[in-house]
């Protein structure tokens, strides 16, 4: 696999959380951190999704927001 983002992260879905359209999808990176992602019930399906199964959490933004605490 070759993309063009630079945050490319492997861990293993934790969770799947059906809606009526969208999932939720809960991956579980080394060290103990999740990432969420919303994708398609079909997304799901096409790429054979599962709790246990390795995944990536790919992220590309061309916006960051950064914030702080008053």
């Amino acid at each position: 696999m070759k993309l063009s983002a630079r945050n490319v992260l492997k861990g293993t879905v934790k969770q799947i959380t059906p809606g009526a359209v969208n999932c939720e999808v809960i991956i579980a990176l080394p060290g103990g951190i999740e990432i969420a992602a919303i994708i398609t019930q079909a997304s799901v399906e096409s790429l054979g999704l599962a709790v246990g199964k390795e995944a990536y959490a790919v992220i590309k933004a061309s916006n960051v927001m950064v914030g702080v605490d008053h």
